[in-house]
């Protein structure tokens, strides 16, 4: 299930590194002691789309908007609970309009574009590696990582592939600080390969490491 959530004009600036503002909009409505926290993401966000960028940081247009994602029904219900509540999120800006989606038809192989940059992290001893779109262990990370999310959902995995797609024009790289740790993240659509059941978890739960914090969402 997916929550779109048009809005407001903000008050002041919003920096380019606003992602913790989010997720602490996030977990604000899905309140306190909350079990997402801490543990595996099965759920997603997007970055602020359709916005102005400035020199400084961005603003929002009165089609701005953002997307949440979960598996789990109820944790969109929490959300959208938390956010009748207190639709405030960050620098002014604050919810003015809410869509509620449900799990759309999907065929069962396809590209999808991404709403927010895929970060793969790999640990090697004491390093840990960032994996982008061009590295030949880029297939081999996102299919581990997403056969563990399945396997926490009690979902199988068999035959479930993901890569980036190696075809599109003009793949980015960026750098992505959030809270003091830089990392590096991809810009580029990923090919999925799966059951329509697997292609649907992989649409609320999105791709790559820390999905909960704003990377690797799925358009």
């Amino acid at each position: 299930m997916r929550l779109y959530l048009r809005l407001s004009r903000n008050k002041e600036l919003i920096p380019f590194n606003y992602q913790p503002f989010l997720v602490g909009a996030i977990h604000k409505w899905l309140g306190e002691n909350n079990k997402e926290h801490g543990k595996i993401s099965l759920h997603s966000f997007s970055w602020l789309q359709n916005v102005d960028a400035k020199k400084y940081g961005i603003n929002l247009k009165p089609d701005s908007y953002f997307f949440i994602s979960a598996y789990e029904d109820a944790v969109i219900k929490r959300i959208l609970k938390g956010v009748m509540a207190d639709p405030s999120v960050c620098f002014g800006a604050v919810v003015t309009d809410v869509e509620i989606v449900e799990q759309p038809i999907i065929a069962s192989t396809g590209t999808f574009a991404v709403a927010s940059p895929v970060l793969i992290k790999k640990a090697e001893g004491n390093k840990t590696h960032h994996i982008l779109y061009n590295d030949v262990q880029s297939e081999e990370c996102l299919t581990a990582l997403m056969c563990k999310k399945m396997e926490v959902a009690g979902l199988s995995s068999q035959g479930l592939k993901i890569k980036f797609d190696t075809t599109y024009h003009s793949p980015k790289v960026k750098l992505i600080r959030y809270k003091a740790v830089d990392n590096k993240v991809s810009l580029c659509p990923v090919f999925i390969e799966g059951s329509q059941e697997q292609i649907n978890f992989v649409w609320n739960v999105g791709v790559g490491n820390s999905t909960g914090i704003g990377f690797g969402a799925i358009k």
